[in-house]
């Protein structure tokens, strides 16, 4: 059974015109199991919750993969069987896990139209000098049209979403326009919970995808071939790029990057589709993607706060309300020089424009009890 956040995925999907069989090869699943999902959509009905199964094995297998995903060692799978009652012998386990892990190890190849998609990930390249000649871990950020095989490379010093958010923006940019669907890696920039059943998106990666009109689909852990194409674009820039060279500094190596992306990577015969992925691009694929925003996307500064019995979070020097009944709890953050807007468990709780100075209240009445605000409770 699918999970809430991949419901919201084919309902997104469903929005944007595709048909259930476009739907289930986007997100991987039979078409059978999306067309009962469209149906709940269609219809209204809420979504189902998992029921748990007694008995085989078998029946946990989805459980199994979960524990697997959050990195659980063969004996402590077992110890946490046992503690449901699940008789079984440890190398029964031992020997149930080895043939999950085989036949995730087999895919099928697929293929997508042009402007489609594009798949992207980071890459971890060593140590190399930045402008202050300081020795720092870079990365490199990787988008690849799965359809023309163009690629766009850049390198970075972290990976933090909004890091992530702008080598999209530089991305699209280079490619003068946005494919229909980003395949992300299950990096904690982009997916806060590692599990392609239940990926709960960072808000601001949200907004971002909505504001640039894409759909973002995460790649399953255990199935590394969902965005096999920007892998083997990694290992084919560390091996091609990478190795040999030498950068001054992190200007140096910017250039020498995106010298070898328009000169190399770009005009080379992929060895794939054995065409040149620069010419497949301008003849086949970039009139067909959409077209960049008008309007620049503003990166939020996001983090969490709690709520105290005020109504108020504290936030850069300055308080913001959000309702009572938050009271306590661990809100999200996304501010920008426009706004403050606060959430509870990826809702949207409250909206305040950013105050501009220390020590002011932003404070909606609507926040507070009935009681209160009739002076019933209030204290003086």
């Amino acid at each position: 059974m699918l999970g809430v956040a991949m419901y919201i995925t084919i309902k997104s999907l469903l929005e944007k015109g595709l048909n259930k069989s476009q739907i289930a090869r986007d997100v991987k699943h039979d078409w059978k199991t999306v067309d009962k999902i469209i149906k709940r959509i269609k219809s209204n009905q809420s979504f189902p919750i998992k029921k748990p199964h007694p008995q085989k094995l078998d029946t946990y297998r989805e459980q199994i993969i979960e524990w697997m995903e959050q990195g659980l060692s063969g004996i402590l799978i077992y110890q946490k069987l046992r503690e449901i009652e699940v008789k079984i012998s440890y190398s029964a386990i031992k020997r149930f896990l080895a043939g999950i892990k085989r036949k995730e190890n087999i895919f099928v190849r697929i293929h997508t139209e042009p402007a489609e998609e594009a798949q992207v990930d980071f890459g971890y390249i060593g140590l190399t000098t930045d402008i202050n000649g300081k020795r720092r871990k870079t990365w490199v950020f990787n988008m690849k049209l799965s359809y023309s095989r163009l690629d766009y490379y850049e390198k970075t010093y972290d990976q933090t979403v909004e890091t992530f958010i702008n080598c999209h923006k530089n991305a699209f940019k280079y490619f003068s326009g946005i494919p229909k669907t980003v395949r992300i890696d299950n990096l904690k920039a982009a997916i806060l919970e590692a599990n392609f059943y239940e990926p709960i998106f960072q808000q601001l990666y949200k907004d971002f995808s909505a504001h640039y009109g894409f759909t973002s689909i995460p790649c399953r852990i255990y199935r590394p071939n969902d965005k096999g194409k920007v892998e083997s674009g990694i290992k084919y820039f560390k091996n091609n790029f990478v190795l040999g060279r030498q950068f001054k500094d992190g200007d140096d190596l910017d250039r020498q990057i995106l010298y070898w992306l328009e000169n190399t990577c770009n005009r080379r015969v992929h060895g794939t589709t054995r065409k040149i992925p620069k010419e497949v691009f301008h003849a086949e694929e970039k009139h067909l993607l959409l077209p960049l925003p008008l309007n620049n996307f503003e990166i939020a500064k996001v983090g969490t706060r709690k709520l105290y019995h005020d109504c108020h979070v504290f936030i850069d020097y300055n308080y913001y309300s959000a309702p009572f009944e938050y009271v306590g709890k661990i809100l999200e953050i996304e501010k920008t020089k426009s706004f403050v807007k606060i959430y509870y468990e990826n809702k949207l709780i409250a909206t305040h424009p950013t105050i501009s100075g220390k020590g002011l209240f932003s404070t909606s009445n609507s926040h507070y009890p009935k009681s209160i605000l009739s002076g019933k409770r209030l204290k003086k």
